[in-house]
């Protein structure tokens, strides 16, 4: 019994919220995570990559996570007007931006009393971001400046044929196919997923090899709604939410060619019809996207780490 009462003593803890937005999970890890120092935050997140990669895994892969949860580190800011810092990461590795993630992150720290209604600055690996908690609890996210970096470019993908879209980034980086012949429906998951496995692995290999999200875009079911989406994440995992960084995506590529106005609202709907109200405003050649979601806590617990368990560290890919 002693032996056992000092294992248990050597457990690691992890203090984690759990929250979805549009139906995608972020575990948000408040305290128990590594000592990244006080550097810049990419330069955190690069150490985070090199030094404490087994930590990621062990919080959002399984047997405590799964394929589609995003991780949310909290940090020290470097700038002293943000609220937090915060470094993203998924199954398979890091995330500059993550819409979604924001507004959990958000949602996880007014849960807490960090934070009150109101508008507030939060530090990514990508730059600085604004979010404004509301009173009814939606969160608006003003992302890093976004843009489109090639229109209608065209790979040819073994299996499929040519398959033409757009590449541009909202804090990720997007391959954005207009796809009105495809079935975006929960049903056909497999079948997306395998096209834009492909047409992914086509576009790296064919020009653009940081691209690793791959967007479809067919008609919306919800009423109001502009489009629904289906969005292929870098970990193969397919995002339940519409996708902030892909919204922003999308609104700059509409932006670029005259087809939403400065302000105009679009409404872009997910796989399982989930919403995110995206508007933009410019800046030079770029534009400020604004993606407003709501998140909901679902869970406040404790990872226990334990060196003895052959996964503590995560199933890896």
């Amino acid at each position: 019994m002693m032996s056992f009462l000092m294992k248990r003593a050597s457990f690691h803890s992890v203090a984690v919220i759990d929250t979805h937005t549009g139906g995608e999970p972020t575990r948000v890890v408040t305290s128990g995570g590594p000592d990244l120092g006080s550097g810049p935050l990419p330069e955190r997140r690069d150490r985070f990559q090199r030094e404490f990669d087994r930590f990621r895994s062990a919080v959002v892969n399984e047997p405590r996570g799964s394929d589609v949860m995003v991780g949310a580190l909290l940090c020290e800011p470097v700038d002293p007007s943000c609220a937090a810092g915060v470094i993203f990461f998924n199954n398979v590795g890091y995330l500059g931006m993550c819409g979604h993630g924001t507004i959990g992150v958000v949602v996880a720290l007014a849960h807490l009393g960090r934070l009150q209604p109101g508008e507030h600055r939060l530090e990514t690996s990508v730059g600085v971001v604004t979010a404004t908690l509301h009173p009814t609890g939606e969160v608006s996210v003003a992302n890093v400046p976004s843009y489109r970096a090639r229109k209608e470019f065209t790979v040819a993908v073994p299996g499929l044929g040519a398959v033409t879209g757009d590449v541009a980034w909202g804090g990720n980086w997007f391959y954005l196919v207009q796809k009105g012949d495809c079935d975006l429906r929960l049903a056909n998951v497999e079948v997306l997923t395998d096209f834009c496995w492909r047409v992914r692995q086509a576009v790296n290999e064919q020009g653009f090899p940081e691209v690793d999200h791959v967007e479809l875009f067919g008609p919306p079911t919800v009423p109001g709604a502009h489009s629904r989406n289906f969005v292929l994440c870098p970990g193969k995992a397919y995002d339940r939410s519409p996708c902030g960084t892909g919204t922003s995506a999308k609104l700059a590529c509409l932006a670029t060619d005259g087809k939403l106005a400065e302000g105009e609202t679009w409404v872009q709907e997910s796989i399982i019809g989930s919403t995110f109200a995206g508007t933009f405003r410019r800046q030079g050649d770029q534009i400020i996207p604004t993606i407003t979601g709501t998140a909901y806590v679902n869970a406040e617990s404790t990872l226990l780490l334990d060196d003895q368990d052959p996964f503590c560290w995560g199933i890896r890919h």
